[in-house]
């Protein structure tokens, strides 16, 4: 976090380390970044962070919307990451009305949830999308293809974070122009947030991706 809101910082593309030229320039970027948003004016200031808390409330909305958008049956039980778990399967539940364009995305979605058997905490999710639907009036669809998947471990009695996310997705912009783009998160090396957080220190991640039209 700096000034507000999140900054990621490049340690590692598929687990391999930077090489120390790549490192040096990670550093320059990330000292730009800390000048740059301690010389802003109060209205940009404003409108970064207000961006980026956007962005967490519609993150958090479709997290809370899953339970009113999809009708869950057991599918059974396994063992994930060496924890006893409960295996739902998720449809879109017939009459859902989304409150806004972006949980829409649910009414065209399947999934499949992990619950963890000691705590109820659910520990994986994975959503795919089984046809298309549209975004935006109908400037854009979603298209199948796109699928999410999110993992998290426990990382303090009660506190559950994530591990890894995974993402792919697949649009038609205007039904004419494709728009495809694929992304890959590990977190890892948590710590409190009392504690002082070194460059490149907690949550870090390490991804691979690309993002294509």
């Amino acid at each position: 976090m700096i000034e507000g809101s999140r900054y990621e910082h490049l340690v590692a593309v598929n687990d391999r380390p930077l090489s120390p030229d790549k490192q040096a320039d990670e550093a320059k970027d990330l000292q730009k970044v800390v000048s740059q948003r301690k010389r802003e004016s109060p209205d940009e200031r404003r409108r970064r962070i207000a961006a980026y808390e956007g962005g967490r409330k519609r993150d958090h909305l479709l997290m809370e919307e899953l339970a009113k958008a999809f009708r869950f049956t057991l599918a059974g039980e396994d063992e994930l990451d060496g924890r006893s778990v409960y295996v739902l399967n998720a449809v879109p539940k017939k009459g859902y009305k989304p409150p806004n364009r972006d949980a829409a995305v649910l009414t065209g979605m399947n999934g499949t949830l992990w619950i963890d058997q000691q705590t109820y905490q659910w520990v994986k999710v994975e959503a795919h999308v089984v046809h298309p639907v549209s975004i935006g009036g109908f400037a854009a669809r979603v298209e199948p293809g796109t699928e999410f998947k999110l993992e998290k471990i426990p990382v303090a009695p009660g506190v559950w974070q994530p591990k890894r996310f995974s993402m792919k997705a697949k649009a038609k912009v205007l039904f004419l122009f494709s728009h495809r783009q694929q992304e890959d998160d590990t977190f890892f090396n948590y710590v409190p947030a009392s504690q002082p957080v070194t460059c490149g220190s907690a949550p870090q991640s390490t991804a691979t991706g690309d993002a294509s039209k």
